[in-house]
């Protein structure tokens, strides 16, 4: 039996084949919150019957049905394949680096057509029985990464889904020894595409993915069930760099509104040879927008410096993930 509360929870995940089709669960990812829930359209029929002061039980129906929600947790050196892919779209096989047990996962932005997850979730009784709440067809529609002076690496995605099923096996949870990234890790390179260099004061950084999709192909022969979302607005990716003001580098960048290469990184430990656990976010093109610095007191200039990433004609926005994870 499990420990009757949240502590006894587990979030399990796997790719989909078919859109909103079952694969059992074989990865497990350690999770701070969620939030995924059925939800449910209804119809309550308004036919009077004469004499009736209440609405009738059976003459109400449920008309539509999908998931939506979303799960934060630690980025951690392992076991993040599968919500990255899910994320960015491209599909990524894991490459070997050198000869050893180090793995090179590479997320380019891509389109996330057939990018779909079977997300089960486990929640505790008070008596410790743990019921199954199986989430089918879960689309990421949006990924926020962010991490400040002192704090770790977390993402929070954003999820659509088709539908809840909650009669299939939960799985045994299983887990293996991950840690996460953090701020002693974390590096901020801007400049030239492919020659970024360290800029000093970096205190917070945030970037956020989103995927806008068209949720609502609900049609006739589906069962009060949605088709698979296709993508129908262009990627938006958004973010803020909150500093102290030691240089005018970024406040020059808002006021001639040039563009700068992005690279927002982790290094952790050796792995082997000469690579290192690594989660890395490489945008080519940034814009500044809103920033410059004010001053409000005495202390030392904060600015916050809002940004928009844009497509510099070349290079997509990618996410790069080190790990000795050999398949996702």
């Amino acid at each position: 039996m499990a420990i009757g509360s949240g502590l006894g929870a587990q979030l399990g995940i796997a790719a989909e084949t078919t859109y909103g089709t079952f694969v059992a669960p074989t990865k497990f990812v350690e999770f701070t919150k969620e939030s995924l829930a059925l939800k449910k359209t209804t119809a309550q029929s308004a036919g009077i019957a004469a004499g009736r002061l209440l609405a009738l039980s059976s003459r109400r129906v449920v008309t539509r049905k999908e998931v939506s929600g979303s799960i934060e947790l630690e980025v951690a050196n392992k076991g993040m394949g599968l919500l990255l892919q899910a994320l960015m779209g491209t599909t990524v096989t894991p490459v070997q680096q050198g000869a050893g047990p180090a793995y090179l996962q590479t997320h380019t932005l891509a389109d996330t057509a057939g990018k779909s997850l079977t997300i089960q979730k486990g929640v505790p009784l008070t008596t410790g029985t743990v019921t199954d709440k199986t989430f089918l067809g879960c689309k990421v529609t949006s990924g926020e990464f962010s991490c400040g002076v002192g704090e770790m690496l977390t993402a929070t995605y954003e999820f659509d889904g088709k539908d809840c099923d909650e009669g299939q096996t939960l799985a045994a949870a299983s887990y293996s020894n991950q840690s996460p990234f953090h701020f002693g890790q974390m590096a901020l390179k801007t400049g030239t595409f492919g020659s970024e260099a360290a800029l000093d004061g970096i205190r917070k950084v945030s970037v956020k993915i989103e995927r806008p999709q068209d949720v609502e192909r609900f049609y006739a022969n589906q069962s009060a069930l949605k088709k698979e979302p296709i993508s129908n607005d262009q990627v938006k990716i958004t973010g803020s760099l909150e500093s102290d003001y030691v240089a005018t580098t970024l406040d020059d960048l808002h006021t001639s509104d040039g563009a700068t290469s992005l690279v927002w990184e982790f290094v952790g430990p050796l792995i082997a040879a000469t690579y290192y656990e690594t989660f890395r976010i490489t945008l080519p093109a940034v814009k500044l927008d809103e920033g410059p610095p004010v001053v409000d007191g005495f202390g030392v200039v904060k600015p916050t410096f809002n940004f928009t990433a844009l497509y510099d004609g070349t290079n997509q926005p990618k996410i790069e993930y080190i790990s000795v994870d050999a398949t996702l």
